[in-house]
Protein backbone atom coordinates (compact mmCIF):
# COMPACT_ATOMS: atom_id res chain seq x y z
CA UNK A 1 0.00 0.00 0.00
CA UNK A 2 1.31 3.56 -0.99
CA UNK A 3 2.30 5.81 1.92
CA UNK A 4 -0.11 8.25 2.85
CA UNK A 5 2.49 10.95 2.44
CA UNK A 6 3.56 10.04 -0.77
CA UNK A 7 -0.20 10.29 -1.96
CA UNK A 8 -0.62 13.56 -0.17
CA UNK A 9 2.77 14.43 -1.92
CA UNK A 10 1.77 13.23 -5.67
CA UNK A 11 -1.29 15.17 -4.98
CA UNK A 12 0.11 18.23 -3.90
CA UNK A 13 2.93 18.46 -6.79
CA UNK A 14 0.00 17.32 -9.68
CA UNK A 15 -1.52 20.60 -8.42
CA UNK A 16 0.92 22.78 -8.55
CA UNK A 17 1.37 22.18 -11.98
CA UNK A 18 -1.72 22.01 -12.98
CA UNK A 19 -1.58 25.81 -11.56
CA UNK A 20 1.58 26.16 -13.54
CA UNK A 21 -0.10 25.16 -16.71
CA UNK A 22 -3.16 27.38 -16.30
CA UNK A 23 -0.47 30.59 -15.72
CA UNK A 24 1.04 29.34 -19.10
CA UNK A 25 -2.14 29.51 -21.29
CA UNK A 26 -4.04 32.35 -18.69
CA UNK A 27 -7.81 32.15 -20.11
CA UNK A 28 -6.56 30.19 -23.20
CA UNK A 29 -10.08 27.94 -22.89
CA UNK A 30 -12.18 31.01 -22.40
CA UNK A 31 -13.89 29.92 -26.33
CA UNK A 32 -12.63 27.11 -28.66
CA UNK A 33 -10.73 29.53 -31.29
CA UNK A 34 -8.17 30.59 -28.70
CA UNK A 35 -7.99 27.92 -27.10
CA UNK A 36 -6.98 26.23 -30.78
CA UNK A 37 -5.02 29.00 -31.95
CA UNK A 38 -2.99 28.25 -28.55
CA UNK A 39 -2.45 25.21 -29.29
CA UNK A 40 -1.36 25.24 -32.94
CA UNK A 41 1.39 27.28 -31.73
CA UNK A 42 2.68 24.54 -30.18
CA UNK A 43 1.72 22.03 -32.88
CA UNK A 44 -1.45 20.66 -32.51
CA UNK A 45 -4.82 21.18 -33.48
CA UNK A 46 -2.63 22.59 -37.30
CA UNK A 47 -5.32 21.89 -39.60
CA UNK A 48 -3.00 21.81 -42.40
CA UNK A 49 -1.53 18.96 -41.25
CA UNK A 50 -1.46 15.95 -43.36
CA UNK A 51 -0.74 12.48 -41.78
CA UNK A 52 2.31 10.25 -42.92
CA UNK A 53 2.44 6.86 -43.92
CA UNK A 54 3.99 5.66 -41.39
CA UNK A 55 0.72 7.51 -38.69
CA UNK A 56 -2.03 7.62 -41.13
CA UNK A 57 -4.90 8.40 -38.73
CA UNK A 58 -4.90 11.89 -37.08
CA UNK A 59 -5.38 11.45 -33.36
CA UNK A 60 -8.27 13.50 -31.12
CA UNK A 61 -7.64 13.97 -28.00
CA UNK A 62 -10.64 14.09 -25.76
CA UNK A 63 -10.37 15.92 -22.31
CA UNK A 64 -12.38 15.03 -19.16
CA UNK A 65 -14.65 16.49 -16.52
CA UNK A 66 -13.77 20.26 -15.59
CA UNK A 67 -11.05 20.02 -18.43
CA UNK A 68 -10.57 21.87 -21.88
CA UNK A 69 -8.75 21.49 -25.11
CA UNK A 70 -5.38 23.06 -24.06
CA UNK A 71 -4.53 22.36 -20.22
CA UNK A 72 -5.02 18.47 -19.96
CA UNK A 73 -2.91 17.58 -23.05
CA UNK A 74 0.22 20.09 -22.24
CA UNK A 75 2.37 17.40 -21.98
CA UNK A 76 0.88 14.26 -24.43
CA UNK A 77 -0.31 16.57 -27.16
CA UNK A 78 3.56 17.47 -27.64
CA UNK A 79 4.57 13.95 -26.97
CA UNK A 80 2.87 12.85 -29.98
CA UNK A 81 3.06 15.58 -32.58
CA UNK A 82 7.21 15.01 -31.65
CA UNK A 83 6.74 11.68 -32.50
CA UNK A 84 4.99 12.38 -35.98
CA UNK A 85 0.92 12.71 -35.25
CA UNK A 86 -1.61 15.39 -36.42
CA UNK A 87 -2.75 15.94 -33.14
CA UNK A 88 -6.22 17.48 -32.59
CA UNK A 89 -8.75 18.20 -29.16
CA UNK A 90 -11.52 19.93 -28.86
CA UNK A 91 -13.66 21.41 -26.19
CA UNK A 92 -16.70 20.21 -25.45
CA UNK A 93 -19.60 19.75 -22.94
CA UNK A 94 -19.44 23.79 -22.03
CA UNK A 95 -21.78 25.20 -19.68
CA UNK A 96 -23.38 28.95 -20.81
CA UNK A 97 -21.52 31.30 -18.40
CA UNK A 98 -18.74 29.37 -17.43
CA UNK A 99 -15.82 29.37 -19.23
CA UNK A 100 -12.82 27.06 -19.16
CA UNK A 101 -13.79 24.60 -17.32
CA UNK A 102 -16.36 22.14 -20.07
CA UNK A 103 -17.24 18.48 -19.64
CA UNK A 104 -20.27 19.15 -17.45
CA UNK A 105 -23.00 19.01 -20.34
CA UNK A 106 -25.07 16.39 -21.25
CA UNK A 107 -22.33 13.62 -22.08
CA UNK A 108 -24.86 12.34 -25.29
CA UNK A 109 -24.79 16.12 -26.77
CA UNK A 110 -21.49 16.00 -25.74
CA UNK A 111 -21.12 13.25 -27.98
CA UNK A 112 -22.57 14.96 -30.64
CA UNK A 113 -19.87 17.74 -30.32
CA UNK A 114 -17.11 15.09 -30.90
CA UNK A 115 -19.13 13.14 -33.59
CA UNK A 116 -19.12 16.83 -35.34
CA UNK A 117 -15.30 17.08 -34.50
CA UNK A 118 -14.02 14.29 -35.86
CA UNK A 119 -15.70 15.16 -38.95
CA UNK A 120 -13.92 18.53 -39.58
CA UNK A 121 -10.26 16.56 -38.60
CA UNK A 122 -11.34 13.93 -41.34
CA UNK A 123 -12.57 16.43 -43.71
CA UNK A 124 -9.24 18.49 -43.05
CA UNK A 125 -6.54 15.84 -43.15
CA UNK A 126 -8.09 13.71 -45.48
CA UNK A 127 -7.92 10.21 -43.27
CA UNK A 128 -10.67 7.88 -43.52
CA UNK A 129 -10.59 7.23 -39.74
CA UNK A 130 -9.26 9.03 -36.74
CA UNK A 131 -7.45 7.65 -33.43
CA UNK A 132 -9.13 8.97 -30.51
CA UNK A 133 -7.09 9.34 -26.81
CA UNK A 134 -9.24 10.01 -23.79
CA UNK A 135 -8.91 11.11 -20.19
CA UNK A 136 -11.62 10.09 -17.93
CA UNK A 137 -14.71 10.95 -18.97
CA UNK A 138 -13.13 12.10 -22.39
CA UNK A 139 -12.48 8.39 -22.85
CA UNK A 140 -15.55 7.11 -21.54
CA UNK A 141 -18.06 9.75 -23.53
CA UNK A 142 -16.48 8.73 -27.22
CA UNK A 143 -18.29 5.43 -26.46
CA UNK A 144 -21.94 6.95 -26.92
CA UNK A 145 -20.25 8.27 -30.03
CA UNK A 146 -19.28 5.14 -31.36
CA UNK A 147 -22.16 3.22 -30.61
CA UNK A 148 -25.16 5.85 -31.17
CA UNK A 149 -24.06 8.23 -33.40
CA UNK A 150 -22.17 5.64 -35.98
CA UNK A 151 -18.18 6.58 -35.16
CA UNK A 152 -17.27 2.81 -35.24
CA UNK A 153 -17.17 3.63 -39.38
CA UNK A 154 -15.21 6.75 -38.55
CA UNK A 155 -12.10 5.69 -35.83
CA UNK A 156 -10.06 2.79 -35.87
CA UNK A 157 -8.69 3.10 -32.07
CA UNK A 158 -10.01 4.22 -28.51
CA UNK A 159 -7.66 5.10 -26.08
CA UNK A 160 -8.98 5.94 -22.49
CA UNK A 161 -6.99 6.93 -19.65
CA UNK A 162 -8.52 6.82 -16.22
CA UNK A 163 -12.07 6.36 -18.39
CA UNK A 164 -15.31 6.13 -16.23
CA UNK A 165 -16.63 3.55 -18.06
CA UNK A 166 -18.96 1.50 -15.76
CA UNK A 167 -19.85 5.26 -14.18
CA UNK A 168 -18.63 6.26 -10.41
CA UNK A 169 -19.98 8.30 -7.28
CA UNK A 170 -20.52 11.81 -6.61
CA UNK A 171 -18.34 11.84 -3.97
CA UNK A 172 -15.34 10.63 -6.66
CA UNK A 173 -15.97 13.14 -8.67
CA UNK A 174 -15.85 15.77 -5.94
CA UNK A 175 -12.34 14.58 -5.23
CA UNK A 176 -11.53 16.28 -8.35
CA UNK A 177 -12.61 19.55 -7.31
CA UNK A 178 -8.82 20.19 -5.09
CA UNK A 179 -7.18 19.87 -8.34
CA UNK A 180 -9.46 22.68 -10.05
CA UNK A 181 -9.46 25.65 -7.70
CA UNK A 182 -12.15 28.13 -8.14
CA UNK A 183 -14.39 25.05 -9.72
CA UNK A 184 -16.64 23.99 -6.73
CA UNK A 185 -19.53 26.62 -7.18
CA UNK A 186 -20.34 24.19 -10.04
CA UNK A 187 -21.76 21.37 -7.97
CA UNK A 188 -24.40 23.72 -6.78
CA UNK A 189 -25.72 24.02 -10.19
CA UNK A 190 -27.46 22.19 -13.02
CA UNK A 191 -24.18 19.92 -14.27
CA UNK A 192 -25.58 17.16 -16.10
CA UNK A 193 -22.44 15.64 -17.39
CA UNK A 194 -21.63 14.74 -13.33
CA UNK A 195 -25.37 13.80 -13.27
CA UNK A 196 -24.46 11.27 -15.82
CA UNK A 197 -20.99 9.84 -14.59
CA UNK A 198 -22.89 8.95 -12.09
CA UNK A 199 -22.87 5.24 -11.85
CA UNK A 200 -25.84 3.02 -12.46
CA UNK A 201 -27.43 6.77 -13.42
CA UNK A 202 -29.78 6.00 -17.36
CA UNK A 203 -26.68 7.46 -19.05
CA UNK A 204 -24.17 4.98 -18.15
CA UNK A 205 -27.35 2.26 -17.93
CA UNK A 206 -27.95 2.89 -21.74
CA UNK A 207 -24.46 3.05 -22.74
CA UNK A 208 -23.11 -0.56 -21.00
CA UNK A 209 -26.20 -2.31 -22.51
CA UNK A 210 -25.50 -5.25 -24.51
CA UNK A 211 -22.00 -4.98 -24.10
CA UNK A 212 -18.51 -2.46 -23.51
CA UNK A 213 -17.63 -2.85 -26.85
CA UNK A 214 -18.53 -2.40 -31.02
CA UNK A 215 -17.05 -4.39 -33.62
CA UNK A 216 -14.36 -2.52 -35.96
CA UNK A 217 -12.40 -1.11 -32.53
CA UNK A 218 -9.27 -1.04 -30.92
CA UNK A 219 -9.98 -0.48 -27.42
CA UNK A 220 -7.29 0.14 -25.15
CA UNK A 221 -7.64 1.63 -20.70
CA UNK A 222 -5.09 2.33 -19.09
CA UNK A 223 -5.63 2.76 -15.77
CA UNK A 224 -3.49 3.22 -12.15
CA UNK A 225 -4.39 1.21 -8.77
CA UNK A 226 -4.06 4.48 -7.08
CA UNK A 227 -7.20 6.22 -8.75
CA UNK A 228 -9.56 8.06 -6.04
CA UNK A 229 -11.81 9.22 -8.43
CA UNK A 230 -13.16 6.03 -10.69
CA UNK A 231 -12.71 3.58 -8.02
CA UNK A 232 -12.67 0.50 -7.99
CA UNK A 233 -10.04 1.20 -10.66
CA UNK A 234 -11.07 -2.15 -12.70
CA UNK A 235 -14.28 -0.64 -12.76
CA UNK A 236 -12.01 1.44 -15.60
CA UNK A 237 -11.78 -2.06 -18.01
CA UNK A 238 -13.68 -3.09 -20.50
CA UNK A 239 -14.35 -6.82 -21.33
CA UNK A 240 -15.06 -7.54 -25.30
CA UNK A 241 -12.93 -8.52 -28.70
CA UNK A 242 -10.19 -6.23 -29.53
CA UNK A 243 -9.30 -4.96 -25.90
CA UNK A 244 -6.57 -4.78 -24.48
CA UNK A 245 -6.80 -3.40 -20.33
CA UNK A 246 -3.33 -1.85 -18.66
CA UNK A 247 -2.86 -1.50 -15.03
CA UNK A 248 -0.28 1.11 -15.31
CA UNK A 249 2.02 -0.15 -12.00
CA UNK A 250 2.37 -3.58 -13.82
CA UNK A 251 4.95 -1.59 -16.48
CA UNK A 252 6.15 0.59 -13.59
CA UNK A 253 5.59 -0.58 -9.57
CA UNK A 254 7.11 2.50 -8.51
CA UNK A 255 4.31 4.80 -10.29
CA UNK A 256 2.65 6.92 -8.23
CA UNK A 257 -0.19 9.01 -10.40
CA UNK A 258 -3.33 8.85 -9.57
CA UNK A 259 -6.45 10.05 -11.42
CA UNK A 260 -5.54 13.40 -12.89
CA UNK A 261 -1.53 12.53 -13.14
CA UNK A 262 -2.16 10.01 -15.25
CA UNK A 263 -3.82 11.81 -17.97
CA UNK A 264 -1.80 15.00 -17.40
CA UNK A 265 2.00 14.57 -16.55
CA UNK A 266 2.59 10.70 -16.61
CA UNK A 267 5.03 9.66 -19.45
CA UNK A 268 4.95 5.96 -18.35
CA UNK A 269 1.20 6.39 -19.57
CA UNK A 270 2.33 8.40 -22.78
CA UNK A 271 4.06 5.80 -24.02
CA UNK A 272 1.77 3.24 -23.65
CA UNK A 273 -0.64 5.94 -25.89
CA UNK A 274 2.46 5.71 -28.58
CA UNK A 275 2.50 1.70 -28.40
CA UNK A 276 -1.77 1.56 -28.10
CA UNK A 277 -1.64 3.53 -31.01
CA UNK A 278 0.42 1.75 -33.32
CA UNK A 279 1.11 -1.44 -32.10
CA UNK A 280 2.82 -3.01 -34.64
CA UNK A 281 5.86 -0.52 -33.88
CA UNK A 282 5.46 -0.86 -29.94
CA UNK A 283 8.44 -0.87 -27.74
CA UNK A 284 8.56 -2.20 -24.45
CA UNK A 285 7.15 0.22 -21.07
CA UNK A 286 9.14 0.44 -18.02
CA UNK A 287 9.83 2.71 -15.59
CA UNK A 288 12.68 4.10 -17.53
CA UNK A 289 9.87 5.13 -20.15
CA UNK A 290 9.50 8.52 -17.71
CA UNK A 291 12.49 9.14 -19.32
CA UNK A 292 11.67 8.99 -22.91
Amino acid sequence: MLPQSLRRALRASAVLLLAAAATLVPGAAATAAPAQAAAAGSGWNDFACKPTAAHPRPVVLVHGTFGNSVDNWLGLAPYLVKRGYCVFSLDYGQLPGVPFFHGLGPIAQSAEQLDAYVDRVLAATGAAEADLVGHSQGGMMPRHYLKFLGGADKVNALVGIAPDNHGTTLLGLTRLLPYFPGVGHLLNDKTPGLADQVAGSPFMTRLNAGGDTVPGVRYTVIATRYDEVVTPYRSQYLDGPDVTNVLIQDRCALDLSEHVAIGILDRIAFHEVANALDPARATPVSCASALS
